[in-house]
């Protein structure tokens, strides 16, 4: 049974640093591609990292960019972000996600991805 848990989020202040982990069993990180979405209150889970398996490509949203950094551990089998600068509008539930196969088209995107963790939520506020 495939499962991701989500740990780190937390209440911060502005301009302060987070690291939120994501631990999978049931799968190998190395053979899926893996990602970071975000959903705020009232809004629409959104693409903030995704790690494609093929060639350990990163990419982000340019709202997260130059700020957010993605990296995968395959020996811990964990995926990770490490975020940077934190700002009030990046409080949200932070998700970790996981797809088998999909075309580079579609990494950006909620239906790309098989299986979800339950979040972890991060409050960015003074």
């Amino acid at each position: 049974q495939v499962q991701l848990v989500e740990t780190g989020g937390g209440l911060v202040q502005p301009g302060s640093s987070l690291k939120l982990s994501c631990a999978a069993s049931g799968l190998t990180t190395n053979n899926y591609h893996l990602a970071w979405f975000r959903q705020a209150p009232g809004k629409e889970r959104e693409f903030v990292a995704a790690f494609r398996k093929n060639n350990n490509r990163l990419y982000y949203a340019d709202s997260v960019k130059d700020r957010f950094t993605c990296s995968r551990d395959a020996a811990k089998n964990t995926l990770s972000l490490q975020m940077n600068s934190l700002q009030p509008e990046d409080t949200a539930v932070y998700y970790c996600a996981a797809a088998p196969s999909a075309i580079l088209s579609t990494l950006r995107t909620r239906s790309a991805y098989h299986y979800w963790g339950q979040g972890t939520q991060v409050t960015v506020s003074s």
